[in-house]
């Protein structure tokens, strides 16, 4: 069944990459405690949705407390959970239809925070459908965030979701905004509520393990040459610095980005290093609401 001008086809395509993630999704989670390591769980997932014949749409994200987006594991990294806020986003394509989605696991006590985002989202789910503005979403966002005593993260917001692109527009703020764009039968979004009891924004930090392909061209070095083979696996889709073959790469990927050929994406952290909480779905809108690509990851699902 088409979805405004979602062909069947694309409609299927964005249903099982959600049924992928969700199953995905579930077990990774239940591996999230303390004596794991980070890259245990990242692989485990990364390889679970291979093993189900899809595609990565950006490597498996492990935030850990003050840390909101973009933190993958090293290729020897060999960090454990601890007594930690744990944000797990994980992206699932099928034939470049991608399902886009996240869940948080508290070890600290903030089960409060968690239920902020988690409240956030259901009551963002809950406003969408045609002609509705995303304004109107991100207000749905900000009162449930605040309702509960916390404060939504400002410039971080929830994106379209277009075939071998996990994020387009229109934004999905996480607040309440003047300006804003009206919601269409057969868009996909995907929408994203940060909880904390920081500031609400966040910065760059210091560690880069994610990088996309943003242009061509030539370079001399012959490992960046290499490397550059490599990136048409990745579809220009974002892929993690351990993917790569070559022990070497940290070097090349220096030359590509200095071209322009990559950018990088440093991982986000909460101004004032204080805990962040996310609770994340992708969703169609449909002529009588949204239909939820990944719905069985929250409670409220």
């Amino acid at each position: 069944m088409s979805i405004g001008e979602l062909d069947s086809d694309a409609v299927d395509s964005y249903r099982e990459a959600g049924a992928i993630l969700v199953e995905t999704m579930n077990d990774a989670r239940e591996m999230i405690e303390p004596g794991v390591t980070h890259l245990e769980v990242a692989e485990y997932a990364e390889d679970a949705i291979r093993e189900a014949g899809a595609g990565l749409a950006f490597p498996v994200n492990i935030s850990v407390d003050e840390a909101a987006s973009h933190a993958t594991p090293a290729r020897d990294d060999d960090t454990e959970f601890g007594d930690e806020m744990v944000c797990l986003d994980i992206g699932v394509h099928v034939d470049g239809y991608i399902a886009d989605a996240a869940v948080t696991v508290d070890y600290t006590g903030h089960d409060d925070m968690v239920a902020a985002a988690e409240d956030a989202l259901e009551a963002a789910v809950g406003a969408v459908g045609p002609g509705v503005e995303t304004g109107t979403v991100g207000a749905a966002i900000e009162n449930a965030i605040e309702g509960r005593g916390y404060t939504p993260i400002l410039n971080l917001t929830g994106h379209g979701v277009e075939r071998y692109d996990a994020h387009t527009g229109p934004s999905i703020p996480n607040r309440a905004v003047d300006r804003s764009v009206e919601l269409e039968v057969g868009d996909v979004i995907a929408i994203e509520p940060f909880a904390t009891d920081g500031r609400g924004k966040v910065g760059e930090g210091a560690t880069e393990e994610i990088y996309e392909q943003v242009g061509d061209g030539s370079v001399r070095d012959r490992r960046a040459r290499q490397v550059m083979e490599e990136l048409e696996a990745f579809d220009d889709l974002p892929f993690a610095a351990r993917w790569l073959d070559s022990s070497r790469s940290a070097m090349a990927l220096r030359t590509l980005k200095n071209a322009d050929i990559i950018k990088g994406y440093p991982v986000l952290k909460e101004a004032d290093g204080q805990l962040i909480s996310q609770a994340e779905h992708t969703m169609i809108v449909t002529e009588d609401g949204c239909e939820v690509t990944t719905a069985g990851i929250h409670d409220f699902d």
